[in-house]
């Protein structure tokens, strides 16, 4: 068995791989101050629910885009385990068989994203990740990544709104009945995620635009599954898109070094 971490900023997103096949998942809060003994103790609650004995983890894959807790991940990790997690880190992402550019500036999540696609022969592709970012990563069924397209996500838009303004509260990620705002709430939920509908669409549109061919929509991310209204605009919604790319990754070096 195979536990995979996918270490955001927002969330920690773990998940038990067994013959390939992921059979469990959680998902927990990023907080970056938490130590060592708290992720030791995450671990053990997850085994605990699980039924399983330490030694039943044969491997543990990580892909971190939050430096400043990866490093307490890692000790609790060979503490727990008493192995050392398999870490995406720029030098794995320079030996796969696949082309990234610029491999020490693009997140490992969105390798990943991409690897998934790669691997799994799902043609040219646009992968867009709903998360602490909202990211929209090209990918080439021949030549691997070919870029990435980032603007804030749903909840770094909100926080931001209300954080900067004195009488905005932070309001629940919902979608709300009309366009047209009835109290304060409605009015920020409609002008954030109407807003972000249009936001897909018109990056979508201009990347496929760009291209001059055709890609295949794919979501993914925590927050893939709150804007309804886009579900149609999308190929295929797959929440665990980065986990299978963390997985098959792992695969491929252990295979080949």
């Amino acid at each position: 068995m195979q536990m995979i971490l996918d270490i955001g900023n927002s969330n920690i997103v773990s998940a038990i791989y067994q013959d390939g096949n992921c059979i469990y998942t959680n998902r927990i809060k990023t907080d970056k101050n938490q130590p060592v003994f708290y992720f030791q103790n995450y671990f053990s609650s997850i085994l605990l629910e699980m039924g399983l004995r330490p030694e039943r983890i044969t491997d543990i894959c990580i892909s971190s885009v939050v430096i400043e807790i990866t490093d307490n991940i890692v000790e609790a990790v060979v503490f727990y385990f008493g192995k050392s997690p398999f870490v995406i880190n720029p030098e794995v992402i320079k030996g796969l068989d696949m082309p990234v550019p610029r491999p020490y500036e693009i997140g490992s999540d969105l390798v990943a994203n991409a690897y998934t696609i790669y691997k799994k022969e799902m043609g040219d592709s646009i992968v867009v990740d709903f998360g602490t970012a909202l990211t929209f990563t090209v990918v080439s069924a021949k030549k691997g990544v070919v870029g990435v397209t980032i603007a804030p996500g749903l909840k770094t838009s909100i926080k931001a709104l209300s954080a900067s303004t004195s009488r905005l509260p932070e309001v629940p990620l919902k979608m709300p009945e009309s366009s047209i705002g009835k109290n304060t709430v409605h009015a920020i939920q409609a002008g954030v995620l109407f807003g972000y509908i249009g936001l897909v669409k018109e990056i979508t549109k201009r990347i496929k635009n760009e291209a001059g061919q055709h890609y295949r929509l794919v979501g993914t991310g925590g927050l893939s599954t709150i804007l309804e209204p886009l579900e149609s605009h999308f190929d295929e919604i797959d929440p665990h898109l980065t986990l299978s790319g963390i997985q098959l990754i792992h695969q491929y070096i252990r295979n080949n070094t």
